[in-house]
């Protein structure tokens, strides 16, 4: 107790220093220090205690020097890395939320898990009904195609193309992970590209006719393969290219000239901009979810201490479903 407030302890996972290559466990430790339990007298702060913590790709991005962005900013060395996640609230300047701060979203539906905040009802269920919805222009019988699909967005891709009517068909990296797909998630096909030797190939296999929609999470080679097989005026919605954050030079494309031949539409989206559109998209959701209509993978790891290898685990594949960091119950 100081001045008859009370403190804890708080942990947080700093960031050593800029991050070059493959991010690695050593690029960031846990520290403890102490807070007070009360928000400074007049100040519009939160005091939060968090339960549930978003390990997402994009905070790769942000362990970097970071120049152009107007999406992002670069974490600072020596400071605590932050994200999105479900907080309990301790302490407030905001009585009620009636001047609630612009990222923060006071949680009303309570009938499902709170860590679905962190995924199908957060940040990257926004990223998917964004890039799906807003982003392309999906219409019944449409041939989609999802790389990265068993992860907490391309998951959810899959499910509201097929709940439109849609053939879907997704590329994973695990033979566990084709099998969560079809037969778990939904998806018409699935396939395993680390055992692709020929990706337009694997393509062609799977849509004879061509690809009317790609949600893009991965680049590299994927895209370029799926740049041969999209269908005239078809679209791809770019949410994220993975497989090239960790590179120290950026990797070119040889296929983009198919944009003109095919008249394709490729737009790359963040899904701050759609922030607005929340409450739309818990109106589709929550039904959804309520009536079994939607099935979502979540991998929860235990403790802050794990949150350095469960962001790194997201590089090789390592998690199945949305990964999540519990850091406590309650």
């Amino acid at each position: 107790m100081a001045s008859g407030v009370e403190e804890v302890r708080n942990k947080q996972v700093i960031l050593k220093d800029y991050v070059s290559g493959n991010p690695k466990e050593s690029d960031m430790y846990v520290t403890t220090s102490s807070i007070k339990l009360k928000v400074p007298q007049g100040s519009k702060a939160l005091l939060l205690k968090n339960l549930y913590l978003s390990c997402d790709p994009y905070l790769r991005i942000r362990m970097d020097r970071i120049q152009g962005s107007n999406v992002f900013t670069s974490f600072t060395p020596g400071s605590p890395l932050s994200g999105f996640g479900v907080a309990k609230v301790l302490d407030s300047g905001h009585p009620e939320f009636k001047e609630e701060p612009e990222q923060f979203f006071k949680i009303h539906h309570t009938d499902v898990p709170l860590s679905y905040y962190t995924g199908l009802l957060g940040m990257p269920g926004m990223t998917a009904f964004a890039g799906f919805h807003e982003v392309c222009s999906p219409k019944k019988g449409d041939r989609v195609f999802i790389s990265a699909a068993a992860g907490a967005v391309g998951q959810l891709v899959g499910q509201f193309a097929k709940l439109m009517g849609c053939y879907v068909v997704g590329s994973v990296g695990s033979k566990e992970k084709v099998d969560l797909l079809k037969n778990k998630l939904g998806f018409d096909e699935a396939f395993n590209y680390k055992e692709e030797k020929d990706l337009d190939a694997a393509l062609k296999r799977h849509f004879p006719e061509g690809i009317d929609i790609y949600f893009e999470n991965v680049g590299g080679k994927m895209l370029d393969a799926v740049l041969l097989n999209m269908r005239p005026h078809g679209q791809i919605s770019v949410c994220g290219l993975i497989s090239h954050y960790n590179l120290n030079q950026p990797q070119g494309f040889s296929n983009l000239m198919s944009l003109i031949y095919n008249r394709i539409r490729m737009e790359g989206f963040a899904v701050f901009d759609y922030f607005h559109l929340y409450p739309n998209f818990l109106d589709m959701v929550l039904p959804y979810i309520r009536e079994g209509k939607i099935v979502y993978l979540e991998d929860i790891t235990q403790g802050l201490e794990s949150a350095p290898a469960a962001l790194v685990g997201l590089f090789s594949g390592r998690n199945v479903g949305k990964q999540v960091v519990l850091v406590s119950h309650e």
